[in-house]
């Protein structure tokens, strides 16, 4: 006869206890207890998206910055939770006015050309103020454009049509099809190719290979535009040039600089750009009127961008965070905006 031995002193060998750290222990058939380590808790990891890295403090030559010596101040709306945007004022050589200088993450912020019915006229087009609420939604800061074509000194292309000629050796600001930038003179640092989708061209180049071209450093300053009077912009009233001007770059790394300030000679706001680490760049408009940068940072995620959430980079412009709200302005302007939807 066979006897079956009770299976409960046996099966019991073999059963788990759960322990209150999550671990378990079993017995084994010599009697000696296994414990198995606890479980790692589980943790959802948030991508961080690429991006550049942040900009380093400038040094500040013979002044003193508004806000200390080239500080970088995170401004606008975050992109995936990162500062897209930094700002900081700075004196430059032989000024007393601080300017403004604004640094741009091109891996975070695509770039668009807006045009104007003034310049460079020859609409309508898709892209042109009032910014929509479509774009609104993921904008985070705009700037001026340049001067109108009949004195800028190059051409324009955009929306598949080329406004006005494009020019070899001009400065030229070209937008490609992902939302990327980059400045150069046309025909050697930059040429036409499939993928581009707009070229802005202004003058001719203010900096390159990281310092100020001679042009800017030439005392016929009058080549860099017609500027205003000290205090007023009549036709009859001399111009001066220690002006309002701006200016754009790219760095080394890809990071698009914009600088204006209400000071400047073409060779100051050459010397601030390559001071923020532009290695080209070029002029944009000049005078009073004409020159703004804003950021924007509505209150929620994913809230539309406007006049109410907008900041001036330099609260000394006659333009504003409505200037491209506005159906009636009619010069190009530039904006960055988020590549991805989601702002934290």
């Amino acid at each position: 006869m066979v006897i079956l031995a009770s299976c409960g002193g046996l099966g019991s060998r073999g059963a788990g206890q759960r322990r209150s750290d999550g671990s378990t222990s079993s017995t084994t058939g010599a009697g000696h207890v296994a414990t198995t380590a606890p479980r790692a808790p589980t943790t959802t990891t948030v991508p961080v998206p690429s991006h550049l890295p942040v900009p380093q403090p400038l040094a500040p030559s013979g002044g003193v910055s508004a806000i200390g010596p080239g500080v970088w101040t995170p401004t606008g709306r975050p992109v995936g939770g990162l500062p897209a945007v930094y700002e900081t004022t700075l004196v430059p050589p032989g000024g007393v006015q601080p300017a403004g200088i604004a640094w741009m993450d091109t891996r975070l912020l695509s770039v668009q050309l807006y045009s104007g019915s003034v310049s460079p006229g020859g609409g309508p087009y898709r892209f042109t103020a009032p910014v929509q609420p479509t774009q609104a939604v993921s904008l985070v800061a705009a700037f001026n454009g340049g001067f109108k074509m009949d004195v800028a000194g190059g051409g324009y292309y955009t929306e598949g049509r080329l406004i006005d000629p494009l020019v070899a050796g001009a400065a030229s600001l070209v937008i490609y099809a992902d939302g990327s930038v980059t400045i150069g003179a046309w025909g050697s640092e930059v040429t036409m190719t499939p993928n581009v989708v707009a070229v802005r061209q202004n003058l001719v180049p203010l900096v390159a290979g990281g310092q100020p071209t001679a042009q800017a450093a030439s005392p016929d300053w009058q080549t860099w535009g017609a500027t205003c009077g000290a205090t007023s912009c009549a036709s009859s009233v001399p111009g001066i040039e220690q002006q309002w001007r701006s200016g754009v770059g790219v760095t080394a790394d890809g990071a698009l600089v914009y600088a204006a300030g209400p000071a400047l000679d073409p060779l100051q706001l050459a010397q601030l750009l390559v001071r923020a680490g532009v290695v080209r760049g070029m002029q944009l408009d000049i005078n009073p009127y004409w020159t703004v940068f804003v950021t924007y940072d509505p209150p929620i995620p994913g809230g539309l961008a406007a006049p109410s959430n907008g900041s001036k980079l330099l609260g000394a412009t006659e333009q504003g965070p409505s200037t491209f709200f506005d159906p009636s302005w009619a010069r190009d302007f530039v904006t960055v905006s988020a590549r991805s939807a989601s702002s934290a």
